[in-house]
This record gives C-alpha cells, structure tokens and sequence, in this order.
C-alpha cells in the first residue's frame, strides 16, 4: 500500500477522486526516484556507463591534439556536476525539480487569484469544485419544475401545440453535471499523473544531458515537465474562473427552485456553460503544450566538442572566412582559436610579398610581365595560388637576354675612321 485511499467514505467526489490522483503522483515521483537512485539499480549502471564514455572521449581527443579551451572544460565539468547532483541527492533533486512542479503551479495560482479575487484560489479550490458538484445534484433532484396553471391556456399562438418530451431537463443537467466533473478531473488529475511519471524517471533524462546526441531527449523532458507544470496552473484559474460564474448561479438556482418557480430555459444554459468550460479547459492545456514546446537550451550548452586544437579546413576555407568577415558577413558557426587567426595573417603577409616582387620583376622585364603583374595580384586576392606562368621568375633570369653582341663607342669611332 502507498497510502493513497480511493474513494474515502463521507467525502466528495470530486476531492476523493483528485485526491487520489494527486497522492499517486506524487508517490511515483517520490518513491520512483529512490528506487532507481539505489545502489546497483538500472540508473546508477547506466550513470557509471554514461560516465566512463563521456571521459573516455575527452581523453581521446586530448590524445589527437585536440585540447579543450577554457569555456569547453568549464562546459564539461558543470555538466557532470549537475548530472551527479540531480541523479544521486534527493536533497538537491526535490528542491530543484520536484517541490517546483508540483508546488509552484499552486503557489502562483494563489498569487494570481487572489489578486484578482477568484473562488479557489487559497488552496480551497478541489473543496469548492465538490461544493458545486454537490449544487448540481441538488438541482438535478428539483428539475426545471413545472409550469403554473392556466399557461397553455394562455397560449394563443395558433400553432400546434408540441408535447415536451419527458425528463428532457433532467438528462440536460445530468450531461451538464458529466462535463463539469470530466472537465475538473481530467485537467487538474492528468497533468498530476504525467509529472509524477517524468519526475520518477527524470534521472534517466538528466543523464543524457552529457551528450550532444541525446541531448534532444533532455530537453524534451524538460519541455513536457515545463508543460505539465503550466497546464496545471493554467487548469486551475480555468476552474476558478468557472467556479465564479457558477457558484452564485446555482446558488440563486436552487433559491427559485426551492421556491417552486418554473425554470424551462435552465438546463440547456447549464449544458451550455459548462461544455463552453470543457472546451476552455483542452484549449489550456494545449497552450501549456505549445508554449513549453519552444523551450531550447542556450547555445553554449549545444556542444562540448573540443576545438583548440582543430586544424582549419585547408586555404580556401580560411580566405572564404576570412573574406566574409571582411565583407561583414556572420562569423562562422566554430569559433577560431587565436592562434588560427595569426597563422592566416602570416599567410596573408606572405603571399601579398610575393605579389610585389612579382609585379615588380614584371615591370623590369616589360613586355608580357604587365600582364603578369597584372594577374598576379588578382590571384593573389582571390585566395589562388598563382599559376607556373605567372609565377616569379628565378633569381638571375628575370631580365631579357640580348642577341646581339655589345659593341663599345670606340669600337664604332674606329669603324668609322677605317
């Protein structure tokens, strides 16, 4: 037995039924987590498990020179520490997660209620949803009453007069009772039952936190527990919302009954209002879903993965980069080491000397070399490298060789002479 009584003699339905749910919810959570945090359990092997990999492939990188910054190593060990802290201590656990699920909807329903003055909203809420119920039975039990006398002698429409069929009034309040209590059972008893699953399991989750692969799975569980827990608050000021319509309806309800007045169009308006309530009841709980879907985790969460060590994709890829950056593009989605970037400044100075001892070798020897030149820078800033033809000439051949022989001025005055 976990303590959880269904249905207790002389209470309501309403407050029997939610609170069993709401005991068994929190028994699973509670007892869930403990017997999986024990000692030799499927939860610690897998712990050891996820542990022993996670180092292990730190370790390996380190081996292939790829070593962790400071930001990925800091990264690294608060996800163990909060892996440990939250599979193994209850202590940290119940003060992190659980007390915030399951007690933090309640605590801000209270806050926001009261301000706005709803019913239910001080921790009465499931007393006051079984009063209503109680109201409703009542009510039923009246009926809609009968007409006075003399009043379909009264009628002088002229149309044929059409039978009423009999306990129409009372099937519309029985189906107007059906949804109130499917309404308040469902919202507030299903979001218990799927918290206290998650919280049960939640250290199986939190262990995949430290990978990037399953990480998915960790924000999923984080998603449909942020859900769960604004479901439940969303739920309850529907109820109290309802709650503050009906309560002085029926109340006035069962005054006129009680005094034998006949209320033909009350149980259809009763039908109406508490289907409307039903619908209002899904929609929050599907807002809660959506809006807990767009939970992500921030972006220096999203890797570990170590790269100080990792060698650029090769010259194209940095002058690529390095030409968007220039052109005031985003940076690229891995963050350069620094001593990344002084290497592609060096390559950078390099090749644009080699390109004004080109272009000057070009203007010595003229001819094609202002073509040579010319192209030599382009491929330069285009991030090529130069082709043979463009290339520097060798030391000693960058001028142009003579075919005739030198001939001296004295040599010619002597011709002359001769």
């Amino acid at each position: 037995m976990n303590g959880c009584v269904p249905l207790p003699p002389g209470a309501g339905f309403i407050q029997s039924v939610l609170s069993f749910l709401d005991c068994q919810g929190q028994v699973l959570g509670a007892r869930g987590w403990q017997a999986l945090a024990a000692p030799g359990s499927t939860l610690a092997l897998m712990l050891m498990g996820f542990l022993t990999l996670f180092v292990a492939l730190f370790g390996y990188r380190l081996l292939l020179g790829q070593g962790p910054d400071v930001r990925t190593g800091v990264i690294a060990f608060v996800k163990i520490g909060i892996v440990f802290a939250l599979a193994t201590s209850w202590g940290a656990y119940s003060t992190l997660v659980y007390d915030v699920v399951n007690r933090g909807p309640a605590e801000l329903a209270s806050e926001i209620g009261t301000s706005a003055a709803l019913p239910g909203t001080r921790g009465d809420l499931v007393g006051r949803l079984d009063g209503a119920d109680r109201a409703f039975i009542a009510l039923a039990v009246l009926g809609e009453g009968r007409p006075p006398a003399g009043y379909e002698s009264n009628q002088s429409s002229g149309y044929p007069e059409v039978p009423v069929p009999p306990y129409s009034g009372s099937y519309a309040l029985g189906v107007s009772r059906m949804l109130f209590l499917t309404a308040a059972i469902v919202g507030l008893g299903s979001v218990r039952l799927v918290a206290g699953l998650l919280l049960a399991v939640g250290p199986f989750f939190i262990a995949f936190l430290l990978f990037e692969n399953t990480r998915s799975l960790f924000e999923g569980w984080v998603r449909v527990l942020a859900g769960a827990a604004l479901a439940a608050l969303g739920t309850s000021i529907a109820l109290a919302v309802e709650l503050a319509l009906i309560e002085p309806w029926l109340s006035d309800l069962l005054a006129r009954r009680s005094a034998e007045e006949w209320l033909p169009g009350m149980p259809i308006e009763l039908l109406v209002v508490t289907f409307a309530f039903a619908l209002i009841v899904l929609a929050m709980l599907y807002a809660s879903a959506k809006t807990a879907m767009a939970f992500r985790l921030a972006p220096v969460w999203q890797t570990v993965a170590v790269g100080a060590g990792r060698n650029p994709a090769g010259e194209e890829g940095r002058f690529a980069a390095a030409a968007a950056m220039a052109r005031g593009d985003a940076p690229p989605s891995e963050a350069r080491s620094r001593a990344a970037t002084v290497a592609d400044a060096v390559v950078a100075t390099q090749r644009r000397e080699a390109a004004n001892i080109a272009v000057a070798a070009g203007r010595t020897s003229g001819g094609d070399g202002g073509t040579a030149a010319a192209a030599q820078p382009a491929a330069v800033a285009a991030g090529r490298s130069a082709p043979a033809s463009l290339a520097p000439a060798p030391l000693g051949q960058s001028f142009r060789r003579r075919t005739r022989g030198r001939v001296s001025a004295s040599a010619g005055r002597r011709d002359t002479r001769s």
